[in-house]
């Protein structure tokens, strides 16, 4: 009997990408704990680094260039990572609320999350005004007004070293660029107060230098779309308006029962908050025995401290270690070009080499996340059956659609099952669902079943439910009932009921919004999550099959292709975050809505495990009829043709072209035949498509026509 897997124990949870947490998940990969489950939450992919951020106001960097890849590092370090945004903790349930889905539950966790330089306060700064922090808005809103045309007029809310730096940036890029501007860096006090006067000074002569118009004393009123007014009367003309004028904790903090400073997380030296088992680290905290400034220094170093504290608390072990912050750190200011002010125990240094510097060590901390180990599997054992190392093949297997069997394994085995002997159960053979007649009603059912190729339990549901959906939604039928199969990995009581509560409930949500119900299931623990359901539907006339395809209808696809091309690269380490969330996001999507705008369809299928080409060779056999594809006209999801052109390729895309030999070779003729998960409905709808089209685009639907149906028999010609 083979050896169970350690069963998972303890959840710990990073609230934030922070850069705290990106360097614990990294350190985390390179030597994980057993029977601890890691989860990362952040609002979107990514986490942009800030020491980078005056180089790309700048122009020095490209705008990815800043960016952690939270998607990659989770993969790396065995983490599931959630996209959302954290709106509280509830301490006595032990339990994270993130908008958009249900609560997460903890034993540990650690916060990271940043701060924000809003004003709220300030009358017109929410409608006219982009706070500095946090910096990924930031930078998306600067990119967007630097690459503008015409005469161009910028200000900066905050005379410190951060606000220095950023109208440095602002106008040596403006000029740059060519276009006439004025920038304005606006201090209520005085400026660069927290400097040594000798480094103020030459921070004082580089804002000169690059044409910055400091006012200082100065008391900012009002923003409106145009300008910023002074409490003296002036007002001084700016399309752009930045605040850097301090610190604010995010508000959510207030309600979390912890002890604050100032809105920041009190924590002792060990990270450690009012609730032992909730820890804090970077700008969201506050250090109660030696408070620092707010600077990126510090959250790097505290990293290591908090990941041996975290390990511990999950051990049960109270061998907790202190964080003592240094006195004094280097501080290396941009200052616009490519000079940077070094400052550190009095020395004040600065030009093009004091650039070269920071630019090396921003570089080489970067590289940290963007050259991740490689995790070579295990070997094989020295003696072991024939065949193993062809069964195995050259990458792990992929999950969702690209585990599936071969289209002509599965074709072979079904051709051995008798044809069904009962009045009330029609033969369908290859279509979606089975047709059932009870008592005069049309019933259809279905079953399928998905192993887990995300970290996330109730992501993996949603993906599942529209999945399995797909079959009923393809038939022009309404979903009644649902019961669930789920397989978790080997884990403790407390662990196995937070991962079903998440799972059920995320599948019991989209049934209920397509008027179904989970009426009951079966649950089991194994090596790995896998999820199936069995679904019956209702068709109110008769169903729509693979069978009614006639010659002149146009296609219609209502999902971009390219989940299994993404999914095969992400478990490689491949793909960028946000091309997975964004096929994440088309995978949760339900499509009973655009099912039923093509009720009026001739024939439907959805396409999953053998690609477009594969589910259209489907509705050409069955219908007797051939078909034109439009490759170029083929919706792709981002990052799919650049992978596939890269040679990445799920698991099952072998098999898939071999089903439709002798058709064209490139990376996008490749995608025809990508294996898709919950992937889009495919309809041969009679006629003019352009209304249908009109309808599903209105209703939220990327929907294309991609090709026409042809009386050429079982050929598809892609062009």
């Amino acid at each position: 009997m083979r050896a169970p897997s350690l069963p998972l124990t303890r959840d710990l949870i990073l609230v934030g990408g922070g850069h705290s947490h990106a360097l614990l998940l990294r350190m985390w990969g390179m030597k994980p704990l057993p029977g601890a489950r890691l989860t990362v939450i952040n609002p979107g992919p990514t986490a942009p680094y800030s020491g980078m951020l005056p180089g790309f106001v700048a122009g020095h960097y490209a705008r990815d260039e800043l960016d952690i890849d939270l998607v990659k590092l989770a993969r790396f370090a065995g983490a599931r990572v959630i996209l959302g945004a954290v709106t509280g903790i509830d301490r006595t349930a032990r339990q994270v609320r993130v908008a958009g889905r249900a609560p997460i539950g903890f034993d540990v966790a650690s916060v990271n999350i940043g701060v924000t330089s809003t004003m709220p306060d300030l009358p017109g700064f929410a409608e006219h005004a982009l706070p500095a922090k946090p910096l990924g808005p930031f930078a998306s809103g600067w990119a967007a007004y630097r690459d503008g045309s015409g005469t161009a007029s910028a200000a900066v809310i905050g005379g410190g070293v951060a606000g220095a730096e950023l109208a440095c940036a602002m106008a040596f890029a403006l000029r740059q660029r060519g276009r006439p501007a004025q920038v304005h860096l606006i201090e209520r006090a005085t400026a660069l107060a927290a400097l040594r006067p000798r480094d103020a000074a030459k921070l004082r002569n580089a804002l000169a230098a690059q044409g910055v118009t400091l006012i200082e004393n100065a008391e900012v009123t009002k923003i409106t779309a145009r300008s910023l007014r002074l409490a003296d009367g002036r007002e001084i003309a700016a399309d752009f308006v930045t605040g850097a004028a301090g610190a604010r904790a995010q508000g959510w903090l207030q309600e979390s029962g912890l002890d604050l400073q100032d809105g920041f997380i009190k924590v002792a030296p060990t990270l450690q908050s009012s609730d032992p088992a909730i820890f804090a680290a970077g700008d969201c905290a506050h250090l109660t025995e030696t408070p620092r400034p707010k600077a990126g220094v510090f959250a790097v170093r505290e990293a290591p401290i908090l990941l041996h504290n975290l390990r511990a608390a999950l051990e049960g072990r109270d061998t907790l270690r202190c964080y003592r912050p240094q006195r004094d750190y280097l501080k290396l200011i941009s200052l616009g070009r490519k000079s940077a002010l070094a400052d550190k125990a009095g020395l004040a240094l600065s030009g093009p080499l004091m650039w070269r510097w920071k630019d090396h060590i921003d570089r080489s901390f970067m590289r940290k996340f963007q050259e991740l180990p490689a995790m070579t599997p295990p070997p094989l054992p020295a003696h072991h059956a024939a065949g193993m190392e062809e069964a195995l093949g050259s990458k792990p297997m992929c999950g969702g659609c690209g585990a599936k069997v071969g289209r002509d394994a599965l074709a072979s085995a079904l051709s051995t099952l008798p044809p069904p002997i009962r009045a009330d159960v029609t033969a369908l053979p290859g279509d979606d669902a089975a047709l059932l007649l009870t008592g005069g009603a049309r019933q259809v059912m279905t079953v399928d079943h998905l192993r887990a190729f995300v970290e996330d339990p109730e992501v993996m549901a949603r993906i599942t439910c529209i999945h399995a959906l797909g079959d009923i939604w393809a038939m022009g039928a309404a979903p009644q009932a649902a019961v669930a199969s789920l397989t978790l990995p080997r884990m403790s009581e407390p662990l196995a009921e937070r991962t079903l509560t998440e799972c059920l409930g995320a599948i019991t949500g989209i049934l209920r919004a397509e008027g179904a119900e989970l009426v009951g299931g079966h649950s089991a623990m194994g090596d790995e999550l896998s999820i199936g359901l069995t679904i019956t539907g209702l068709c109110a006339r008769t169903p729509i099959t693979l069978g009614g395809a006639r010659p002149g209808d146009r296609l219609i696809l209502t999902k971009p292709i390219g989940t299994g091309v993404i999914m095969a690269a992400e478990m490689a380490g491949a793909a960028r975050g946000d091309w997975v969330a964004q096929a994440l996001s088309h995978m949760t999507t339900p499509q009973g809505t655009a099912a039923r705008l093509l009720g009026h369809a001739h024939a439907m299928t959805d396409v999953t495990g053998f690609g477009l080409a594969g589910h259209l060779l489907n509705i050409c056999n069955a219908s007797g009829v051939g078909a034109q594809l439009e490759v170029g006209k083929v919706p792709l999801l981002p990052g799919a043709e650049a992978l596939s052109a890269a040679g990445h390729a799920s698991t099952l895309y072998p098999k898939n072209r071999a089903a439709l030999p002798f058709q064209p070779l490139g990376p996008k003729e490749d995608l025809m035949f990508d294996p898709q998960t919950a992937g889009g409905l495919l309809a041969a709808v009679p006629g003019d498509a352009a209304d249908t089209l009109a309808q599903l685009r209105a209703a939220g639907f990327p929907a294309v026509e991609i090709g026409a149906i042809t009386d050429r028999s079982g050929q598809i010609d892609m062009v």
